[in-house]
């Protein structure tokens, strides 16, 4: 062999050998989902309102603008959970699980998370300004604490009819994600269950 092929194969095998440099082996981080509450049990009657509902994207606070999960520590320091996250950005999150959540406990005409499908009656918009997993101590299980500001108004001249406001804190069983996500899922489906009760009620006023 040339003295150039032994350099061409030389070169060769030190690349080959910097590409595992390039491979990763981190585990991908573990996506986690929020579910609707329960409906009313079978056969319940829920009086219809003739009305059609356009759920806005939330509004976000910052550091909950993301697809992490965020927990808050004593010293008020905002960090979030390693190799966990929401199955999308916590604003689209939040949107899809107040749809669910109007279409199996709400008896609207329509409900929909975009508003320019339909000419929809009515719009509501949450602000999120607290969705976060509360340490008191260290090695303690964390409270979720939820907190939503809501804005219901009409389509045509975005009057403002409404605001509702609703918290909701939940005690993790554990300190570990499993659970964790749960008091997340039980505090968001209380604090959606205030705001749909409130739209409702304003809804059947009019």
């Amino acid at each position: 062999m040339s003295r150039l092929g032994k350099l061409w194969a030389l070169t060769a095998l030190a690349l080959a050998g910097c590409g595992s440099l390039f491979q990763t082996k981190a585990v991908p981080p573990a996506m986690y989902m929020l579910s609707a509450a329960a409906g009313p049990p079978a056969g319940a009657a829920i009086p219809r309102i003739a009305a059609d509902l356009a759920v806005l994207r939330p509004r976000l606070r910052a550091g909950l603008d993301t697809d992490r999960i965020a927990a808050l520590y004593p010293d008020r320091r905002l960090e979030y959970f390693a190799d966990a996250r929401w199955s999308g950005p916590l604003d689209e999150v939040i949107q899809q699980l107040a749809v669910q959540q109007f279409h199996t406990t709400a008896n609207l005409r329509n409900v929909s998370a975009d508003a320019s499908v339909f000419a929809s009656d009515y719009w509501l918009e949450i602000e999120v300004s607290n969705f976060q997993a509360e340490y008191s101590a260290a090695g303690a299980a964390p409270e979720v604490h939820v907190h939503f500001l809501a804005r219901l108004g009409t389509s045509t001249d975005r009057h403002i009819l409404a605001v509702f406001e609703a918290d909701a804190q939940q005690a993790a069983a554990a300190n570990r994600m499993s659970a964790i996500v749960d008091a997340y899922d039980r505090a968001a489906d209380r604090a959606l269950a205030e705001i749909i009760e409130a739209t409702v009620l304003a809804l059947r006023a009019r």
